[in-house]
């Protein structure tokens, strides 16, 4: 354990948070992309990309929270609370950490819908709804970015 935490530092702990909420948020953008150019739902890329996007969203958490109980609350909560910007936790933390998990769910939903027959998949006009909940998925994912780097922020001015 103790190699562990010598190797997940707080750099590398947000990188690797930020870098899969980047790439699970690039994989939808991908899926919603294929069902714009006309793919069936059960299409290779699209399940591909909806693979690759609950996972990154789940690795994110993972990451995010081991970062969380770690480093944050001890760190870097109270340098944000004491400084000047202390609605950043007590307002966008908060918002953030709810709204997150949100995204897993959804993503699981996403790659779930790839398995509904083609047939049944254009006779209910499943295309809509699932342009609409990946858009869903990728808004929620850059809100929950630029919450992260108000909250980045808030920890510099501290």
């Amino acid at each position: 354990m103790e190699l562990l935490s010598g190797i997940l530092t707080k750099p590398v702990l947000i990188g690797l948070h930020l870098g899969f909420g980047i790439l699970g948020i690039d994989a939808f953008i991908w899926y919603f992309g294929e069902i714009i150019a006309g793919a069936s739902n059960g299409h290779k890329r699209i399940k591909i990309a909806s693979v690759i996007g609950a996972f990154s969203f789940l690795a994110s958490w993972i990451f995010g929270g081991y970062y969380y109980v770690t480093y944050y609350g001890n760190l870097v909560k109270p340098v944000i609370k004491s400084g000047m910007a202390p609605w950043a936790h007590n307002i966008i933390m908060e918002t953030k950490e709810h709204i997150f998990l949100f995204l897993i769910p959804l993503s699981i939903t996403a790659f779930l819908l790839t398995f509904i027959p083609e047939k049944d998949f254009k006779d209910n006009n499943m295309k809509g709804l699932a342009l609409a909940l990946t858009g869903l998925i990728v808004f929620i994912g850059l809100s929950i970015g630029l919450m992260g780097y108000i909250i980045s922020a808030a920890a510099r001015w501290g």
